[in-house]
């Protein structure tokens, strides 16, 4: 370990605070979306956001080509689902929106008649390559207020949204007579219920 990771804690990262974002572009085919967390407003005059896309999403080269998107802001009244439509699947050989038509703005890209609180629409100025992500530095041409719900933010995901994982149910059998668990794969041909003393004829598997 040298001096630098010595004094670089990465969990120290995780206090910084993001917002969770719905961007949608076009590919001159269809339209598409992705989430990302980092969008962030750079100067105010005039109006620039700056929305940062790892390369190896779909998305970043659609952008890349037309110079446009929309970002939707997600709010806390947005489900799971919104996250696995657009953070688990591929633009690439996918159609994310297929089953619904949802409104556009006045660039001509959808944006999310629900679960979000305001979108912008970003014309590219600037593209920063940054290796494995590349930052688009946009103007703003449209934005517009949806609803007065609180912006999603990644800690309100992972405590609020994201699915807990379920505990592994254990192996196990029940007393018929008093309720009474016994936790193994096999129950032993002479167990004696410790509570009411029946035998292993009593007990059956839980399923």
């Amino acid at each position: 370990m040298n001096n630098t990771d010595e004094k670089v804690d990465l969990s120290a990262l995780f206090q910084i605070g993001y917002g969770l974002y719905v961007v949608t572009s076009n590919d001159g085919k269809k339209d598409n979306g992705l989430i990302v967390n980092t969008v962030t407003q750079v100067t105010n005059t005039p109006n620039r956001v700056a929305v940062t896309v790892n390369k190896q999403n779909y998305s970043h080269d659609v952008i890349q080509k037309t110079g446009k998107m929309n970002v939707n802001c997600l709010s806390v009244e947005a489900p799971f689902e919104v996250f696995r439509a657009f953070g688990f699947v591929s633009g690439r050989d996918t159609d994310k929106f297929a089953d619904c038509t949802p409104p556009r703005s006045e660039n001509g890209l959808v944006y999310l008649p629900r679960h979000i609180n305001a979108y912008l629409s970003l014309e590219v100025e600037r593209y920063i390559d940054f290796d494995t992500h590349g930052m688009f530095v946009c103007a703003v041409t449209e934005a517009k207020v949806i609803s007065d719900k609180e912006t999603m933010t990644y800690t309100y995901y992972q405590k609020n949204v994201k699915p807990k994982p379920q505990p592994a149910k254990k192996k196990g059998y029940v007393c018929k007579i008093c309720g009474y668990v016994y936790e193994g794969e096999e129950l032993p041909a002479d167990f004696v219920c410790p509570l009411c003393k029946h035998g292993a004829a009593d007990f059956e598997e839980i399923k």
